[in-house]
């Protein structure tokens, strides 16, 4: 063991004094009485070297002929206390916060955790003190192990898309379910990130066109004791156990280090195709859960300095549902989150993340404060402020849910945005006043501090909840596959089944729900600010009615490609593909400033009117009226910004009505200085829409709307001659 250096932190291949070969090794251990970094060979057997300097509270040294390939991990001695929050134990082997990649975690499969990974003893007698009382076994041969990984990669070859936000369309997906069951995928890089990467893939993206995939979460995560002993595992992934490493399971290449070079293929390729690849990551929690949760890094690190605890140093801080909360206010916290976000960026690829409740990061001492100092570390850092940052605004603490309360850089999943297109169409709203902000971008939410309509992915469905046909399907949750006898899961699902409770041979009722999805995939991809897609959901995926769907890596989770063999679920994937094409063609459906509804000449045509059925502009008292149908005007006259040579951006105007009556409705098309005809884009009351394009109307005749449609009209001659769009 040479001295070596305290950075950077994790385990680094170089060469060191005179041209030796070697691994410097650097943890940050704060409390820590003594470090040892230990080294595994093939067959198990591990030796152990004591790091012996120790630099603002990071152990260190150099060991010569350490190469790449080699997995290691760390034993940490000191005090073991819980009363003040002090959990060292020797005895347990812990991975490196900043392993870069990690073997033997997928080898968990034992039925329930051992009790060997926990620091106390978990099978104590009085489990009200188990905690408190140290386990001494060994946990090296059933937890996983870092690997030395050397990459010299400069990604001179690659070149990011660098999409504006507001030209974005994302699209949610992960990695293994939506390869699992691709028939176009060779079945060996099902699963992996080779398959995401593999051409059939980033073919239905393309075709699809969204510019963008995020992806649920990649870093090294573990399973839960509870699932692994009903015979599940965490599929989604949201339990984070390492920050810096591409979760091995996914990789088809090995889990020696073969993963990094993996993921970095899968990048590549998606960059080459045009899309963006943001990660969803999870800073809030880890994987080590509460005080009876198991030991498997940073607990063991400094459990103290890590995490947020209670006045009562036994028990933890839980903002975040899943037992503990990392504590963002701390600087060596910052410091890891900042140094994974900016590796992720840096040295692999990635263009973007979705923080999941990143209010919890966002909190001071106790409450959420948006000058929080990871807020202001992200604001300040040259590398992350020219990433694309989503918020999901919320936690489960008091007072944690934020929507529209982060600051400029950042979007955030809109909720609202969610719950009010759901009401609508399930006929639930008592008015339209919330779907009017929502159709236009949420200004209420998001037109201060210089934020755009951009601020606000929209979104009706995500990961956690129903899928798209499962919303048209189901009223209440079916999740007993999850073994939790229903508890889990949202009852809140603002759901309409359209007659009948999951899958039914009724004809009427399959017609109406596959016009649903219709109608809420356009209200989606028609609103201003950025659309979000789940993956499937442009063809009818479904998980049963389960809406909590986070266990079942089987057939309920993956993606079902079979179903794009059937005309009608091909029919909606065009509509789909349809309208991402409508938006990437129109500037005016994603705006780059808010509308001001004021005339803009002296016509009195405005950038964004309201008309009800009658055709005539809505008053403030309509806005309060029960309602049923909501016609928006965009004016493509008025939009503000130039293009790249300073021409003024002008488009098409158009006029959508959105109709969730169970009966036709007449509607009168609004006249000058609205338009003098309108050309019918799009339907959604037809199956098919190549019959549609070209039909013409004039102002002021009264149109028949079906009942529970969209219809979209383009203002015919609206784009002046030469214009920039």
């Amino acid at each position: 063991m040479w001295p070596g250096s305290s950075h950077p932190l994790g385990a680094r291949f170089h060469h060191g004094p005179d041209g030796t070969a070697g691994t410097n090794f650097a943890v940050w251990a704060q409390g820590a009485e003594a470090v040892e970094v230990c080294l595994f060979d093939e067959g198990g057997a591990e030796t152990r070297c004591v790091l012996t300097e120790l630099t603002h509270e990071i152990w260190h040294g150099f060991v010569p002929g350490v190469r790449p390939g080699q997995r290691y991990g760390f034993r940490v001695h000191g005090r073991w206390d819980p009363w003040t929050g002090a959990r060292f134990n020797p005895a347990k082997l812990l991975l490196d916060p900043y392993a870069r990649a990690v073997d033997g975690a997928e080898g968990n499969d034992y039925g329930a955790l051992p009790p060997e990974v926990y620091g106390h003893v978990r099978d104590w007698p009085q489990q009200y003190i188990a905690d408190t009382v140290r386990d001494d076994r060994d946990s090296a041969p059933f937890v996983p192990k870092g690997v030395v990984v050397h990459d010299d990669d400069d990604w001179a070859d690659d070149v990011r898309p660098k999409t504006p936000w507001a030209d974005s369309v994302i699209y949610e997906l992960h990695v293994r379910g939506f390869t699992m069951r691709h028939p176009g995928v060779p079945e060996e890089l099902r699963g992996t990130y080779a398959g995401l990467a593999h051409p059939a893939a980033v073919e239905h993206l393309v075709k699809l066109g969204v510019t963008a995939v995020e992806l649920l979460p990649v870093h090294q995560f573990a399973h839960e004791d509870h699932l692994l002993r009903r015979g599940l595992r965490n599929y989604w992934g949201y339990n984070s156990v390492g920050y810096f490493a591409p979760h091995a399971g996914y990789s088809s290449s090995g889990t020696a280090g073969q993963q990094v070079g993996e993921f970095k293929r899968m990048v590549r390729a998606l960059h080459a195709a045009g899309i963006e690849v943001i990660l969803d990551v999870v800073y809030n929690h880890t994987a080590e859960a509460g005080e009876l949760g198991p030991t498997l890094s940073l607990r063991g690190f400094d459990n103290r300095g890590y995490y947020r605890l209670q006045s009562d140093q036994r028990r933890y801080a839980d903002y975040t549902g899943c037992g503990n909360t990392l504590h963002a206010g701390r600087p060596h916290v910052l410091r890891l989150i900042t140094d994974s976000l900016r590796y992720w960026v840096t040295e692999m690829g990635v263009d973007g993340f979705r923080f999941d409740l990143a209010a919890a990061l966002a909190r001071s001492m106790h409450d959420v404060d948006m000058l929080s100092p990871f807020l202001a570390v992200i604001a300040q850092d040259p590398v992350l402020r020219r990433v694309k940052l989503i918020a999901e605004p919320w936690d489960v603490g008091s007072g944690g849910y934020q929507v529209g309360a982060f600051p400029p850089l950042w979007t955030e999943w809109n909720d609202r945005y969610r719950d009010a297109v759901r009401d609508f169409w399930r006929g639930a709203l008592p008015d339209v006043r919330d779907l009017g902000y929502r159709l236009s971008g949420s200004s209420d939410l998001y037109a201060w501090g210089g934020r755009r309509p951009y601020a606000s992915v929209n979104f009706v469905t995500a990961h956690d909840g129903f899928t798209l046909r499962d919303l048209v399907s189901y009223e209440r949750k079916h999740n007993d596959a999850n073994g939790e006898a229903g508890r889990d899961g949202t009852n809140d699902n603002r759901s309409w089944n359209c007659g009948a409770e999951g899958e039914t041979d009724d004809a009427r009722i399959g017609v109406l729900r596959r016009r649903q999805l219709r109608n809420l995939l356009t209200t989606l991809l028609l609103s201003t600010g950025v659309p979000m897609l789940v993956a499937g959901d442009e063809f009818g995926r479904t998980q049963g009615g389960n809406n909590n769907a986070y266990c079942q890596d089987n057939e309920t989770g993956w993606v079902d490609w079979s179903l794009l063999e059937d005309p009608a679920w091909q029919s909606l994937f065009a509509l789909a593909a349809r309208l991402i094409s409508l938006r990437h063609a129109h500037p005016v459906l994603r705006r780059r400033a808010f509308f001001s509804g004021r005339p803009q000449g002296a016509d009195g045509l405005r950038d964004l009117a309201w008309f009800t059925p009658a055709g005539v502009e809505m008053t403030e008292r309509d806005w309060y009226a029960p309602a049923a149908a909501l016609g928006m005007y965009l004016s493509g006259r008025d939009i503000p910004g130039r293009d790249e040579r300073g021409r003024q951006v002008t488009d098409d105007s158009f006029l959508v009505l959105l109709h969730t009556g169970d009966r036709p409705a007449a509607w009168v098309l609004p006249g000058a200085p609205w338009a003098e005809e309108y050309e019918l884009v799009l339907d959604t009351s037809l199956e098919e829409q190549g019959a549609v394009p070209g039909t013409l109307h004039r102002a002021g005749e009264s149109l028949t709307v079906p009942a529970r449609s969209v219809l979209l009209l383009k203002v015919s001659g609206s784009r002046p001659t030469g214009a920039s769009a």
